[in-house]
């Protein structure tokens, strides 16, 4: 078998159905099995894999493991050459996996691969291509210099070598994954991509960005942006220096103060933005179901490269188009306007979408 999927889900049932139709359709020529870990959900996830994906490997925890171990467990199942480590809040296009794996292939020292990560609003997410964050690198960054901890030297749409990838999408031979012992279960969520591609380094392996391929993750999803968000992400940071960066005490000091001041001063959560004042659904025949919900007026459209204006809902019949087109779309359109977008997905009565990185995105069932 060449690929495995692993996807962590934790109570986002309607984002998981939309990202396992989306991977369904991008292994269609790939010898590849779906393996899907549940954390315990307490909504009706593994009722819907069952129902909707009997192929699907579901495992079901009894408890809430965190990312590493979760991953852990599913790739322990897996039998494919590579893996691919996959958030349930994303969306991949149809010819993904197959261009990740070719460029995998064409490697000699593979480690991780990742690719370029836009959000619901089609916004670019830096992190999907980072720098090694050291103590001094991400000192600067609490302080608001992320030049050094981002990877800028690479362009979005660039292919080259990257220290640290994100978690949310990771191509990794069994292989590499095995020999670096996986995830550190030490960390229960965040960190964990960190210290995976770091272990790669150190093994020898090369990691890279692969930016000629877009998904969409629509980010916190998984988990809210909380006063705990803060707590367990700078712990998670603390896991890393002490494991990987062993200072003498005032350097420590010194981290430890920033990441301190990190958690006292971070940012607040900008509100929802709530606008639009038109609907645009980019299907080939509007459901009245559908259209009962909808701000009015609601302009269908069977071509997506219909002009639209300012202020806008946009829906996408996922049934209709193919994702890449879609995203190909979204960028553009979201250079000229300021929009909303959601998602019909393919034999589903619920669209979908997430307008903030640090709150839950909106699903609206018909």
């Amino acid at each position: 078998m060449k690929l495995s999927i692993v996807i962590l889900n934790y109570n986002v049932r309607y984002f998981l159905e939309l990202c396992l139709k989306s991977v369904e359709a991008a292994i269609k020529t790939i010898d590849a099995e779906i393996i899907v870990v549940d954390n315990n959900s307490k909504d009706d996830s593994c009722n819907m894999v069952k129902a909707l994906f009997p192929k699907v490997k579901l495992i079901k925890n009894t408890d809430n493991l965190g990312f590493s171990k979760g991953n852990n467990i599913g790739v322990k199942r897996a039998e494919g050459e590579y893996i691919c480590i996959l958030n349930p809040d994303t969306v991949v296009p149809e010819d993904c996996f197959v261009k990740l794996l070719d460029f995998a292939d064409s490697q000699s020292n593979l480690g991780i691969v990742g690719c370029q990560l836009i959000d619901g609003k089609a916004q670019f997410l830096p992190e999907s291509k980072r720098n090694i964050p050291t103590p001094i690198v991400a000192l600067k960054k609490l302080f608001g210099k992320d030049s050094g901890y981002y990877a800028n030297k690479l362009d979005t749409n660039d292919i080259g070598a990257c220290d640290i990838l994100v978690g949310a999408l990771m191509v990794i031979p069994k292989t590499v994954y095995d020999k670096v012992a996986g995830f550190d279960e030490d960390y229960f969520m965040y960190g964990e991509d960190v210290d995976l591609s770091y272990k790669c380094l150190k093994n020898g392996f090369t990691n890279y960005y692969y930016g000629k391929t877009i998904v969409i993750h629509f980010k916190g999803e998984s988990t809210l942006k909380d006063a705990n968000y803060a707590k367990r992400f700078y712990g998670a940071m603390q896991i890393f220096y002490k494991k990987h960066f062993k200072g003498n005490i005032l350097f420590n000091g010194l981290v430890w103060l920033g990441l301190k001041l990190a958690y006292v001063f971070r940012k607040p959560s900008r509100p929802r933005e709530e606008f639009h004042e038109q609907t645009y659904v980019f299907t080939e025949q509007l459901q009245e179901a559908l259209r009962r919900i909808l701000v009015e007026p609601v302009h269908v459209h069977s071509q997506l490269n219909t002009p639209i204006e300012d202020n806008s809902l946009v829906i996408y019949d996922l049934s209709k188009f193919q994702i890449k087109a879609v995203i190909a779309d979204m960028i553009e359109k979201k250079q000229k306007f300021r929009i909303r977008f959601r998602f019909l997905p393919r034999n589903s009565t619920f669209i979908l979408g997430s307008d903030s990185s640090v709150s839950r995105g909106e699903v609206l069932q018909f």
